[in-house]
């Protein structure tokens, strides 16, 4: 099917242009205007971002999807379900659109394993049994590995270990790790993607100068971040404070670590907090911004900064030939990021939500 989208101003990862019309055939951006559009839409002078990627949710049925679609992630990492379940939501159409790990690896001594319950294929005794772990995760097609760093739980031969058998059947590592030690410890297995902050220590301007050489990336989940220290708060309990997690992510960001949008959104018995879907994407981009990078910065990091770092070469920007996941505003994000909510229109791969 063919159609146009009519006056409306193109976001191009630097800023919006002058009103223009943006063709969409056989779900991809086009390159000229068909002559055959079976529909025209008035974009009323809105301002058109590519459809937002959340890079860190736990997926849990297919109503998770609608929910994220609905406002505007149009692409979601799924980094820890069931292997049947993430399979069972792949390729859907007119909805988001998925990639996953599948089940994470932890060690059995964690405390995210005893918190949440997994089961007996996500636990990880010792470096010997990383290899036949990763090969099975491969086996069942996964798109990149995630693994829970924190501590007590893995000594550091065993995180190795599994970033050298991921490495070795490439795929990307992608680390649980709120803990600054955590942080050191995945940062000397050569982890490709640290996912969250700490809350204990910041990362201060050294270890974010050293992460930045080191070709760090991070997914900082500030949404998650300050979920659990309200909860922790409300309770009456002493604990960590929002503020070491928000300067981690200001350090890291004016060191060059690249920074990616993502939630945790989850809604799962034994989380320590649970994000709603999609609009949490919303709450984490003006986080981002909050933390110190720019509204155009924070677009990109659930847009091309996203796709890039994940691989995902047909999605991120607004350019003939790639997915029409395009997310259509009233308001102007780069004068106020709270503007990511103005949602007037929805489209996964071309189709309309």
């Amino acid at each position: 099917m063919a159609w146009l989208l009519r006056n409306v101003r193109v976001f191009d990862g630097l800023g919006f242009g002058d009103l223009r019309d943006v063709a969409v055939a056989g779900g991809l951006i086009a390159s000229t205007g068909p002559d055959d559009a079976s529909e025209r839409v008035d974009g009323a002078g809105g301002y058109l971002l590519p459809g937002f990627i959340d890079c860190h949710v736990h997926l849990s049925g297919a109503d998770t999807l609608d929910a994220l679609a609905s406002y505007g992630v149009t692409t979601a990492l799924d980094m820890g379900s069931p292997a049947a379940l993430a399979e069972s939501l792949r390729g859907r159409t007119g909805v988001t659109d998925i990639r996953s790990s599948h089940l994470g690896a932890t060690s059995p001594a964690s405390a995210h394993a005893q918190r949440m319950r997994l089961p007996e294929d996500a636990l990880l005794a010792g470096a010997e049994q990383a290899a036949a772990w990763v090969g099975r995760r491969t086996a069942e097609g996964v798109d990149y590995l995630k693994v829970i760093v924190d501590l007590p739980g893995f000594d550091q031969p065993t995180v190795d270990a599994i970033v050298r058998a991921a490495h070795a059947r490439h795929r990307k590592v992608i680390a649980h790790a709120s803990r600054l030690d955590a942080v050191q410890m995945a940062q000397r297995a050569g982890v490709d993607v640290l996912t969250h902050v700490p809350l204990d220590q910041r990362v201060d301007e050294g270890r974010a100068q050293a992460l930045a050489d080191a070709g760090a990336v991070v997914v900082p989940t500030l949404t998650m971040m300050k979920a659990i220290v309200d909860r922790v708060t409300t309770s009456g309990r002493p604990g960590p404070s929002y503020e070491t997690a928000r300067a981690s992510v200001t350090a890291l960001s004016a060191a060059g670590v690249p920074v990616l949008a993502g939630t945790d959104a989850n809604d799962r018995p034994g989380a320590p907090a649970s994000p709603p879907f999609g609009a949490s994407l919303h709450d984490e981009l003006a986080l981002l911004v909050e933390a110190g990078l720019s509204a155009t910065d924070a677009i990109n990091a659930a847009g091309s900064v996203a796709a890039r770092h994940f691989q995902l070469s047909d999605r991120g920007r607004i350019a003939p030939g790639l997915r029409a996941d395009l997310v259509l505003l009233a308001e102007n994000p780069l004068e106020d990021i709270s503007a990511t909510r103005t949602i007037n229109g929805v489209w996964c791969n071309g189709v309309r939500v």
